[in-house]
C-alpha cells in the first residue's frame, strides 16, 4: 500500500458548495475511487477495484482493517475529507445510519471533501431519507449521491456476483456502473435517490419472512415424526425450496447460528421497511407478520 499523499479537503467558501441538480451527471468517468468500510463485505469489494486497476484510496475508523491492503497499490487517507478530495467516486460501506452520517457529515467527513463533479455511493443498508437527505447536501457542492446497497455477502463480493440495487439520476449509474460493475452482476437501476434502499428492505424482509416459514416447517416436520434434515435436502429438489432453507440447513437445520451473526442486522431492516410502510399507510400484510415470527424465534423481537 503506498503512503498517504492524498490532497487536502476543500475548504468553506470554495466553488463547488453551491450548483444546481444535475450538473454532476454531466462530468467524465470515474477513475479515482476512494473506499470506506472494510468489512467483511466491504474489503473484496475494495480488491476488486483494486483488481480491476483503478486508482483507490482507502480510510478506515479502525486502522488494523489497513493492514491486510499493505501489498497494494492503495493509498491511505487521514480522513474521510481528505480521501474524498482524492476521489472521483467515493464508496461507503458502513453498517447504519448513524455510521453513515457520521463518515459523510461528521467533521472532517466526506462532505467537506467532495469535490463538484463527483459522485458518492452509499452501499449500505440505510433509510431512504438518509441517502435523500445527504443526496441533497452533495449537490450543493455540484456532486452527486447514488444509493447502492448489495446482496450476496463476502462469497459473492469476492467473486464480482454482488447483487447492486442503485437508486439515483440515470446519467449518474451510469457513471458509476463500470466501478459497480467489479464486483456487482447484476447492477440494477430502480429509480430515484432512495429506490435501492427499498428494494434492498423489502428483499430483507421477505428473506426474513422466509426464515420463519422454513423453520416452522422443519419443526412441524421433526412433530410428525419426519427428520428435519432429510426433509430439507427432498424440499431443496422440489417447489418449496427456498435460500432461507438452504441457510437455516448450513446452519444445523435451525435459527441459532443465524441469529448470532445476522439477527441485529436483519431486526434493524425490518424495523425500517414496517416503519416506512406505516408511514406510507401501505398495509405490509402477511410478509411482517412471518419476518417478525422470525425475529422472535431468534430472539430479536
Amino acid at each position: 500500500m503506498s503512503e498517504p499523499g492524498v490532497t487536502g479537503p476543500a475548504e468553506p467558501g470554495q466553488p463547488g458548495e453551491a450548483g444546481q441538480p444535475g450538473e454532476a451527471d454531466q462530468a467524465g468517468p470515474l477513475k479515482r475511487i476512494g473506499f470506506i468500510g472494510l468489512g467483511s463485505q466491504g474489503a473484496p469489494m475494495a480488491r476488486r477495484i483494486i483488481g480491476a486497476g483503478y486508482p483507490m484510496t482507502l480510510w478506515a475508523r479502525r486502522p488494523a482493517t489497513l493492514e491486510a491492503f499493505a501489498g497494494t497499490t492503495a493509498a491511505t487517507a487521514g480522513s474521510p475529507a481528505e480521501l474524498a478530495a482524492a476521489s472521483d467516486l467515493v464508496c461507503i460501506c458502513v453498517v447504519g445510519d448513524a455510521d453513515v452520517e457520521e463518515v459523510v457529515a461528521g467533521p472532517r467527513g466526506v462532505l467537506a471533501g467532495l469535490r463538484p463533479g463527483s459522485v458518492l455511493a452509499v452501499h449500505s443498508t440505510v433509510h431512504p431519507g438518509t441517502c435523500q437527505r445527504l443526496a441533497g447536501q452533495a449537490r450543493a457542492r455540484r456532486a452527486a449521491l447514488v444509493d447502492a446497497p448489495v446482496s450476496g455477502g463476502a462469497p459473492a463480493a469476492g467473486k464480482g456476483r454482488l447483487l447492486v440495487m442503485a437508486g439515483g439520476e440515470p446519467g449518474t449509474v451510469e457513471r458509476c456502473r463500470p466501478v459497480f460493475e467489479t464486483y456487482g452482476d447484476p447492477v440494477v437501476h430502480l429509480g430515484p435517490v432512495g429506490s435501492g434502499q427499498l428494494a434492498k428492505l423489502l428483499n430483507n424482509i421477505l428473506f426474513t419472512a422466509n426464515l420463519a416459514t422454513a423453520a416452522s416447517a422443519l419443526t412441524l416436520a421433526q412433530s410428525l415424526g419426519v427428520d428435519p434434515g432429510r426433509l430439507a435436502g427432498v424440499i431443496g429438489h422440489g417447489s418449496g425450496d427456498s435460500f432461507a432453507l438452504g441457510r437455516i440447513t448450513a446452519a444445523g437445520g435451525t435459527l441459532g447460528r443465524i441469529a448470532a451473526h445476522a439477527g441485529p442486522l436483519l431486526r434493524k431492516d425490518v424495523r425500517l421497511i414496517a416503519g416506512l410502510a406505516d408511514e406510507a399507510g401501505a398495509p405490509a400484510g402477511a410478509v411482517l407478520a412471518a419476518a417478525e415470527a422470525a425475529l422472535a424465534r431468534m430472539g430479536q423481537p
